[in-house]
């Protein structure tokens, strides 16, 4: 049903607001008046509060602030926040209205304490190798040239600083299923060189295998998802994100949280341990660099 804005694309639209007016040198009230507008809209905007988005405001803003060709990304955010929810998530469909560095869950991650994440399929972006994530981009985007290929790349290589950062890297729970280690992806190299990146993770990030023999711990395949945690000065609250093929979907809603957070829990109970995990990754490694 319509209503008068969706969370997470509104938090992302406030949150590149308020960093733009922090890099202007400006005041709220000083943004406010140099648009003819009171300093409570303007605070509304940058905290992400209900109610409708004026475009001009936006615009208003972006020039303000000398930042123009950011101008189309966040109005693309404001069109999503003012857009429908559906079941109390937030579904965010592919295409040009948000470039992918303006995507919110990219926004999402790089401010979150904690990522629980399992993916039944392939390895998550966080945690692949760059051939890896080439291969998986070439079949995606077919006809993307040469730069633009490495330029995703890169930009996927980029936002795993977050996990090897010095300074409070996210803290990972990650289950992989068994199929994610037979499924080859760029060739039996790529392969051995991705399952040996994963067994030598950090120490903040805990990788599981979820064996085949234990069937379907929550009596259902529920697809990949990531649960995104985040500190209190993050303002954010637990959120759920579901990437499938045309659309991203997201809750932030609770009694889902919860339901995704008894999923995950039940695969964790029966999937192999860190130890015996890395063991696994590493001896499967070996195969595919025996089979070369």
């Amino acid at each position: 049903m319509p209503t008068s804005g969706n969370t997470v694309p509104r938090r992302q639209l406030g949150k590149h607001l308020r960093e733009m007016r922090q890099a202007a040198g400006l005041s709220i009230a000083e943004a406010a008046r140099q648009i003819g507008r009171g300093a409570g809209t303007v605070q509304r905007l940058e905290t992400g509060h209900p109610g409708k988005i004026h475009i001009p405001d936006i615009v208003g803003l972006c020039e303000l602030y000398d930042e123009v060709e950011q101008q189309e990304a966040l109005l693309g955010l404001a069109k999503e926040a003012d857009g429908e929810s559906r079941n109390g998530g937030w579904w965010h469909e592919f295409g040009e209205l948000i470039p992918a560095d303006f995507q919110p869950y990219v926004g999402l991650e790089s401010v979150a304490s904690s990522l629980t994440v399992f993916r039944p399929d392939m390895v998550s972006g966080l945690f692949q190798t760059a051939a890896y994530a080439r291969a998986l981009d070439a079949a995606y985007f077919p006809k993307d040239g040469l730069d633009e290929l490495e330029r995703r790349v890169r930009m996927r290589l980029g936002r795993q600083k977050i996990i090897t950062r010095k300074r409070n890297p996210v803290t990972v729970s990650l289950i992989l299923d068994e199929a994610v280690l037979h499924r080859v992806v760029g060739g039996r190299k790529t392969m051995c060189a991705q399952l040996r990146h994963l067994a030598d993770m950090p120490p903040n990030v805990a990788v599981r295998v979820l064996p085949f023999a234990r069937g379907f711990p929550a009596g259902i395949s529920t697809g990949p998802f990531t649960i995104l945690d985040f500190a209190p000065a993050a303002h954010e609250p637990p959120t759920v994100y579901i990437e499938s093929y045309t659309a991203d979907i997201y809750y932030d809603r609770g009694d889902a949280v919860d339901r995704f957070r008894k999923a995950f829990k039940v695969m964790q109970e029966v999937a192999l341990d860190t130890v015996d995990t890395k063991s696994l990754l590493r001896a499967k490694a070996r195969e595919y660099e025996r089979e070369r």
